[in-house]
């Protein structure tokens, strides 16, 4: 493994140059970056961590905490993209993540306080709960923040057009000529679980569409046996729905198994659509019609507002909503007449 001598000498930079384009200043032009760091990759060469901290007064690690109040956190699809892409964004620039353990909760130790010890240069929240009182410490602190997932006037956050994502599911069941269209929500409790509420409500109002009563059933924590749950109660009602709108793809799934133990059909008896577009749900069957989130691009933007924040050794608030689409596949259906 060379040195940084070495590495200057055979880029044919100064070795000011070459520390620069290391440590991601901006002064360097993408192009010399580029050339420095493919001769750095073919040398091997790995700069001591301890000496680039102390010239750079960074640690070059980022923090990330899971509230996981919903034991969901990093086992679902949706964070779990989020934060792989996150971290690819992220130790493009050199960073390295460290991630706080639900077992601090036992210690005499705060996640601040944890993250403060590791002397993080930054933190990005996922999966929050904005009722944890460790999360609101966290937003209040001096450090870079950006918040996943939950809108917030006090600090930078990402989270998908959820109001729209649900104006979306709606139209287009009223498209296929489903009327009487139910929802199976998440806990408004959560941010996306509301925002999801408020454009199934905002929706069927606008389509001068009755909520019909108990046809909005709250399904908890997104969890598959919540929606299975769910649908339980949906096709007790009196006049049941002709078309389901669930607010995730995990409850989508127990909502159709449920259905199929009615001896029912999705979607020649009942239409179903989802949110999210996880993976598995291109395996069951049928295969889910949703609304996808883009996990790549949620985690690329929170990477992006934290390495900003970071650089410039400052707090900023700026607030980035990602766009959602619909992917038909083959869980809803024209209504019967």
């Amino acid at each position: 493994m060379g040195t940084i001598y070495d590495l200057a000498k055979k880029t044919g930079f100064s070795i000011t140059t070459v520390s620069k384009a290391l440590n991601n200043y901006k002064d360097v032009s993408e192009k010399t970056r580029a050339k420095i760091l493919k001769a750095a990759a073919e040398m091997d060469y790995l700069p001591n961590a301890h000496a680039q901290s102390l010239s750079t007064k960074k640690s070059w690690a980022i923090g990330v905490m899971f509230s996981e109040a919903n034991e969901v956190g990093m086992k679902h699809p949706f964070f779990n993209g989020i934060i792989e892409s996150f971290r690819h964004a992220t130790e493009e620039y050199g960073y390295d993540l460290i991630f706080a353990s639900r077992n601090l909760r036992n210690r005499d130790m705060s996640y601040l306080e944890h993250f403060k010890h590791r002397a993080v240069d930054g933190i990005v929240v996922i999966c929050s709960d904005r009722m944890d009182e460790q999360v609101q410490e966290l937003m209040q602190s001096d450090i870079p923040i950006v918040v996943v997932d939950m809108d917030s006037a006090n600090c930078s956050v990402v989270y998908s057009d959820n109001t729209e994502g649900a104006r979306l599911a709606v139209n287009y069941l009223h498209e296929l000529g489903h009327r009487h269209i139910a929802h199976i929500a998440g806990d408004s409790s959560i941010d996306a679980g509301a925002a999801r509420v408020k454009g199934y409500k905002l929706a069927m109002k606008e389509l001068d569409l009755p909520i019909q009563p108990g046809y909005l059933v709250n399904a908890g924590f997104f969890s598959v046996e919540e929606g299975k749950q769910a649908m339980e109660k949906l096709l007790q009602l009196e006049s049941p729905p002709t078309a389901v709108f669930v607010a995730g793809d995990q409850m989508a799934i127990g909502a159709i198994e449920a259905v199929h133990e009615h001896g029912l059909r999705v979607p020649e008896d009942i239409s179903i659509i989802g949110y999210d577009d996880i993976e598995m749900i291109k395996y069951i069957t049928p295969k889910l019609t949703t609304i996808r989130q883009d996990t790549d691009e949620i985690g690329e933007a929170a990477a992006e507002l934290l390495i900003e924040q970071m650089t410039a050794k400052e707090r900023r608030t700026e607030r980035r909503v990602i766009p959602v689409r619909l992917i038909e596949r083959a869980s809803c259906a024209p209504v019967k007449t």
